[in-house]
């Protein structure tokens, strides 16, 4: 199954000045699902597009900062139409209570190798599995290891888009010799609470950036610590 990220479908194509129209806008969106059906996989060609419905469980748990906070409240004029455009005309699974990112990272862990994440979001880069960037045409493979290392690189550096804070000075490229000793996922969370300060801290950024692997999970901190 490819797992389409229609969210930035979406967005990539109402954000896009060559269309004139809303019919030019939908056959864009269209074009976008076909190129990825088409690049992403030699074998698979079944696909669902996952889009973001209301409600978001990360807007209760975020306490340092308002959870993407920092988002322009004004969307684009078709974005709204081209996201039911998708919904009425492609398969596709809209999320309540959280987002697509946390449905497709089900998914992806429910079919396994069977299945391919189609994003340009680094955020997926924590789920183990195949991956398509649509943009770029790479498919490339994330392990249990490095999608566990990115994870804790994440709550380190935080994440500007949706306002979540790291530590400050720790960017994407320092954040590499700071867990350059990293053996066990122990290891990795004791870091994250020797640079961040607290455990609070570390628990507040675990919630917000992890995608879930099912239904309602909620990510916990290695037992033992």
């Amino acid at each position: 199954m490819l797992l389409i990220d229609g969210d930035i479908v979406c967005y990539r194509t109402a954000f896009s000045r060559e269309p004139s129209s809303l019919t030019e806008y939908c056959e864009l969106a269209d074009r976008y699902i076909t190129n990825i059906v088409r690049n992403a996989s030699p074998d698979i060609k079944d696909y669902k597009v996952f889009l973001t419905g209301k409600g978001n469980y990360r807007k209760d748990i975020a306490v340092t900062q308002e959870y993407k906070g920092t988002r322009a409240k004004e969307k684009p004029e078709y974005l709204e139409a081209v996201r039911q455009h998708l919904i009425t005309n492609h398969p596709s699974n809209v999320s309540v209570g959280e987002e697509a990112d946390d449905q497709i990272a089900i998914a992806a862990t429910t079919f396994g190798l069977d299945s391919v994440i189609c994003s340009i979001d680094k955020d997926f880069n924590q789920v183990p599995g195949w991956h398509f960037n649509f943009v770029k045409k790479q498919r490339y493979f994330v392990s249990e290891a490095q999608g566990l290392h990115f994870f804790y690189s994440q709550i380190l550096v935080g994440d500007r888009a949706d306002n979540i804070e790291g530590v400050f000075g720790i960017g994407v490229k320092t954040v590499e010799k700071h867990l350059a000793g990293c053996k066990t996922e122990l290891d990795y969370y004791n870091k994250c609470v020797e640079l961040l300060g607290s455990e609070e801290r570390v628990l507040e950024n675990g919630l917000l950036l992890h995608l879930r692997r099912k239904e309602g999970e909620m990510w916990q901190p290695p037992t033992e610590r």
